[in-house]
This record gives structure tokens, C-alpha cells and sequence, in this order.
């Protein structure tokens, strides 16, 4: 007995120190951290191109301050160093505060009772797309994700309103009191109504469900009535006679509320599930789970509500956007990562992050059937304006409404660019859009035209 705890207790001092070790000192209650930064000065964190995101300044008198010369814009994605951490600052704070300068440097700084200098953070981040996507998003409440279809690597994540980061400290009672969560990430931690896109989600089932999905028709006179209940589509546009394809293009309402109504409950959930809703999330930030509500119990109009993207399904910007990765690598999601690799200060790598397959959350089969419909939105659909570019484009628009008086909407936008060869995946979403100004596709555009002009 006395040999087995020994070899328990043996294996798991090993398990602890390659597994966990790193995840105990990484905590923001380990007051080991505080003993590092005494020893090492913080380490950089770069875009993927070098560019400096954040750094530590050591002042003459050997004062440190953390910089940002980017101000508010990667302010989510990098974090903050002052008054706790938070983004790529708390989850890297191992690395950033971990110095592997050669060591002979290292003993002779230690002798002489200086710093050693922490390790640098190269993101997979690009300061021209990060840039794109706020400019885009102006003064508006939302986010924006960019990712690589094929490796899983963020290149942007825009969260509005902003903070400077240079100045969290002096303004930490405003931003914790801030009526518009200004400190919050919303691209990671929102929890939005997903409007229309979630007719991606809706058509996978039926797909699923019926092998003859291809036969489907409906004729839609602009408005749909089931027990007492009406779905309208937008405008009451009347889209006549529509098979699946351009149900998802025109973006039917009144169609998609006929499929939601003869799908099985449960296998839908199932679906939801495969597609990562209720479920825990790859993610080197902190996230909020998507949530999938719909029971046996409930009524045609909740079904009805839930098969467009309305109802209680919550998802978050992030989330999508790896639905739409899935889709555009045949089915397989690459898992997301913000890290390409650790440095130590004079640039040679100490670590490098590999694209790393995550799930399979559709067929490949599957996958080719929605990226045909979601060419569709932009050849003829409601994304149309994306059309006509030297790239192509497959999506998805989305309108959600948040008022009863539906004055208020978040407007959607999610899909790939280069549909042969997918490169750019991205997801927006625009909370209380003026329509008329700002959508969740002419904030996709602007991201897509920096990439490719």
C-alpha cells in the first residue's frame, strides 16, 4: 500500500510540474508572481510582425511603467497590467515574467543584483486588420473576430467601446462604472441573439434530417402563422418560391419558421452541441458559453423564434466565428490561438505554437453544401454588396432584434473570403445599428479590403 501512494504521489509531482505548475503560478492569487517580477523585467508582447503592443520602461531611478503604444486598440485582446491583469497580460504572465537570456548573462545580473529581462510574446495578431476592423466599427457598440480558416490563428479581435490601457489605473472607478462595460470583450464574453446567421445552424439539421433536402420548397407571401402566431420576413418582403438554397440567401423568415417547425427537437440540440452551444470553448481568453434553449415542451411560436435566431440562443461573436472556420475547412475546426511564439528578449524562439486540429463539427459533405448557400447570400442574396471585388466571399447576414418596438437591431455579418481557397474568416456583429450607416457586412468589407488592397 505504502508503494502505491509513493508511486501516486510520485507520478503526480511529475504531472504537477509539466501540466500544472505553470497554470498555479499563472494565478493572479499566487503571490509568486510578485517575488518574479522583483527578479525579471516584463517581457514584451508583439504583433506578428513585430510591432510593439506592450512593454515595460524602466525609468533612471529604476522605476518600471507598462506601456501601450497603441492605445485603445488592442486593449481587450493584449490586456492590462495595472490593478490586476487581464487578456494576453494574466494568461502569458508566466512567460512575460520568465527569462531564458543565456545563461551566463543571466548569473553574472543575478551577482551584480540586477534584472534579467522576461521573455517576449509574438501574437498571431495583424496591427492592419486589427486597425481595419475599429476604424470600421467607428463609435459603435460591437466586435469583430478575424481568423485563418485553415490554421485557427487570430488576427484580429475588436471589442467596442475601448479603453487606453496606458491610463487603467487613473481611470479604474470610471471603468468599473462605465454604463457601456467598456472594459468588457465583448468579441469573447458578449451574448448575443444571433439574428439571421443562425440559419446556418437551422439548414445543417435539415440537411441532416433529410436526405432529399435538395427537393425542398416553400412559397413565401412575405409572413408565416402558426397557432395564433405570425413571423414576418424582413420588410414583409414576399420571396415567392424558394427551395433551401434561397431560403438561406434571401434570408426567409417565413421559410426557415415552416424548417424549424418539423425538425426533431432533440437531434437539433444534438446538432447545436456538435457545433460546440452549451459546451466548453478552445480559447486562450476568458469566454461565455453559447447557449442553445429549446425543449419537446415548447411552443411552435419559441421554435419558430429559435429557427431564425431569435428566442433565448445566445452566442458570442468568437464563437461564430469558429462555426464559420469549421464550415470553411470542410468541416474541421483548427483550434484558435493568439500566441505564435515565445521569444526571449534578443529574439531567438523559445517556444513556437503549431496549428493544432481542435473537432470535426460537420461532414465534409456538409460543410460544401453550406458554403454553396452561403455563396449564394453574396451572389444573389442579402450580402449582395460584397459582390463585384477581385476576392469572393461566402456569408451569412443577421439581424437581430432587441426592442419590442424592433427600432433597436444588432446587425450580423459572418463568412470567408476566398471561397476556393478559404484565407479570411470573419465574424461582426454591431449592437443597435443604424442600418442605414453601419452593418455588420460593410464592417466585414472594410476588414476583407485591407487584406487584399
Amino acid at each position: 500500500m505504502f508503494v502505491v501512494l509513493f508511486l501516486v504521489m510520485g507520478g503526480y509531482l511529475v504531472y504537477f510540474n509539466v501540466v500544472k505548475s505553470r497554470e498555479v503560478v499563472n494565478s493572479t492569487y499566487n503571490v509568486r508572481q510578485d517575488l518574479m517580477a522583483e527578479r525579471v523585467v516584463r517581457g514584451k508582447i508583439l504583433d506578428s510582425e513585430g510591432e510593439v503592443l506592450a512593454e515595460t520602461v524602466t525609468e533612471e531611478d529604476g522605476s518600471e511603467s507598462r506601456e501601450y503604444p497603441y492605445g485603445d486598440l488592442f486593449a481587450h485582446a493584449v490586456g492590462f497590467a495595472d490593478k490586476g491583469k487581464s487578456g494576453l497580460e494574466s494568461v502569458q504572465n508566466f512567460n512575460l515574467l520568465t527569462s531564458n537570456a543565456f545563461f551566463l548573462e543571466k548569473l553574472a545580473k543575478e551577482f551584480r543584483g540586477e534584472k534579467n529581462v522576461g521573455d517576449n510574446v509574438v501574437t498571431t495578431l495583424n496591427t492592419t486588420l486589427q486597425q481595419a476592423a475599429s476604424d470600421a466599427l467607428g463609435n459603435n457598440k460591437g466586435a469583430a473576430v478575424v481568423m485563418e480558416a485553415s490554421t485557427g490563428k487570430i488576427l484580429a479581435m475588436v471589442s467596442k467601446p475601448s479603453f487606453d490601457a496606458n491610463a487603467v489605473a487613473a481611470n479604474w472607478e470610471a471603468l468599473n462604472n462605465d454604463e457601456n462595460s467598456a472594459l468588457l470583450n465583448r468579441a469573447m464574453l458578449g451574448q448575443y441573439a444571433p439574428g439571421s446567421t443562425f440559419k446556418v445552424v437551422t439548414a445543417l439539421e435539415y440537411i441532416r434530417e433529410h436526405s432529399d433536402y435538395s427537393n425542398y420548397t416553400f412559397d413565401c407571401t412575405g409572413e408565416f402563422t402558426q397557432d395564433g402566431t405570425t413571423i414576418h420576413c424582413y420588410d414583409s418582403q414576399v420571396h415567392g418560391s424558394e427551395d433551401l438554397g434561397d431560403s438561406v440567401a434571401n434570408s426567409c423568415n417565413s421559410s426557415f419558421s415552416n424548417i424549424g417547425l418539423g425538425l426533431d427537437k432533440t437531434k437539433w440540440k444534438n446538432t447545436t452541441k456538435d457545433l460546440l452551444f452549451d459546451s466548453k470553448l478552445p480559447s486562450d481568453l476568458k469566454y461565455r458559453q453559447s447557449r442553445f434553449r429549446l425543449d419537446k415542451k415548447d411552443s411552435s411560436a419559441q421554435t419558430m423564434m429559435t429557427a431564425i435566431g431569435q428566442g433565448e440562443t445566445q452566442v458570442s461573436p468568437y464563437h461564430m466565428a469558429m462555426i464559420t472556420a469549421a464550415i470553411a475547412n470542410g468541416g474541421t475546426l483548427m483550434k484558435p490561438y493568439l500566441v505564435d511564439k515565445i521569444t526571449n528578449y534578443t529574439g531567438t524562439t523559445v517556444k513556437k505554437y503549431m496549428p493544432e486540429k481542435y473537432d470535426t463539427l460537420m461532414t465534409s459533405a456538409e460543410a460544401a453544401q453550406l458554403t454553396e448557400y452561403m455563396k449564394g447570400v453574396v451572389d444573389y442574396g442579402t450580402g449582395a454588396s460584397l459582390g463585384g471585388e477581385s476576392y469572393t466571399v461566402a456569408g451569412k447576414t443577421g439581424t437581430a432584434e432587441v426592442s419590442v418596438d424592433k427600432q433597436m437591431v444588432h446587425s450580423w455579418f459572418v463568412g470567408f473570403s476566398n471561397v476556393d481557397n478559404p484565407e479570411l474568416v470573419v465574424s461582426v456583429v454591431v449592437e443597435d445599428a443604424d442600418t442605414a450607416s453601419i452593418t455588420g457586412t460593410s464592417v466585414a468589407k472594410q476588414i476583407f479590403n485591407a487584406y487584399y488592397y
